[in-house]
């Protein structure tokens, strides 16, 4: 089977996701090509800018594929002109919604009109979250299909064995508006312990620097289900985190992590503090956590659920 992946990157995030399924089809036999585009690095002219060198590609793109799978919204653009027998859509979050925080009311409006005809040029739909799902359904009556993004645990026989440092806080992903690093910059003078941001380091180091941490805070005021949640749980390294997007979806508040209400700075801080101090519930909150990532969602558990996507 020949599949063609399209993405504006394929690192962090949705891309990265894209990365880490190519990877693992590959394994089992399947052809899959990675569409690099270029963009202009501009903030408001990435994605439009990635969509017209990308459809001038696929125009000229003479192959035929069994599959064509556009992972975000912007990337449809040049999957509607794929010659394919079936085309899937992936989006991690509402789409609209995530231009209206990072844009403009007035772009987001103009982003919301167009939406719903963009996602109908897929032939499938899918999302990791719940709640996207449940979103895009009420909002267009379209069926997504649930499909959460798995963890290769045999990744971390990479990370080497490391005693915790005490009382280190540390922050992993992007360093961006609707990540909220800013709200916890704005508040680690508060916190009794060592703030530590893996924004732009490989992988590898970065989870080093996680599962040598006491906890890991997620400020975001927006989100899909980050992965860094996910390896995080893989650890055992305790997780604050706003109850954002799909967060809620993996996080049951004092069972396996802790959630607290989003551009909350003084709840965010104290919920960090008091995790700290409180050796007993970290213990607690890593064995259940670790428990719940091997059940739910490594490959074992979801690649027959991919391998049906691309097959039926």
């Amino acid at each position: 089977m020949k599949i063609l992946f399209i993405s504006p990157r394929y690192e962090g995030g949705i891309g990265g996701h894209a990365f880490r399924v190519a990877e693992k089809l590959r394994e089992y036999g399947y052809d899959v090509k990675l569409m690099h585009v270029p963009h202009v690095p501009i903030k408001n002219i990435k994605n439009p800018s990635f969509a017209l060198f990308g459809v001038t590609k696929a125009l000229f793109d003479r192959e035929k594929y069994d599959v064509v799978h556009a992972w975000n919204a912007p990337s449809a653009f040049v999957m509607k002109f794929i010659k394919a027998k079936k085309k899937i859509l992936s989006v991690h979050g509402i789409y609209s919604a995530q231009v209206e925080i990072l844009h403009s009311k007035t772009t987001s409006t103009a982003v919301n009109i167009g939406e719903s005809k963009v996602l109908k040029w897929a032939d499938k739909l899918t999302t990791d979250s719940k709640l996207v799902q449940k979103t895009y359904k009420e909002k267009y009556g379209l069926n997504f299909i649930y499909l959460a993004a798995p963890l290769d645990t045999t990744k971390f026989k990479e990370i080497p064995e490391i005693p915790r440092k005490e009382n280190q806080v540390v922050y992993v992903g992007r360093d961006s508006f609707e990540k909220g690093t800013d709200i916890l910059r704005n508040i680690e003078s508060k916190i009794n312990g060592k703030v530590v941001y893996c924004t732009n380091i490989a992988w590898k180091e970065a989870m080093q620097i996680l599962k040598e941490s006491s906890l890991i805070a997620i400020p975001s005021r927006m989100e899909s289900l980050p992965q860094v949640i996910k390896e995080a749980f893989y650890l055992k390294t305790p997780v604050v985190a706003t109850s954002v997007g799909g967060i809620p979806e993996i996080i049951t508040h004092n069972e396996n992590g802790i959630l607290v209400p989003p551009n909350e700075p003084e709840k965010l801080v104290n919920a960090i503090n008091d995790l700290l101090t409180n050796k007993e519930l970290r213990d607690k909150l890593v064995e259940k956590a670790h428990d719940y990532i091997i059940k739910n969602f490594t490959w074992e558990v979801l690649l027959p659920k991919y391998i049906e996507l691309y097959e039926r």
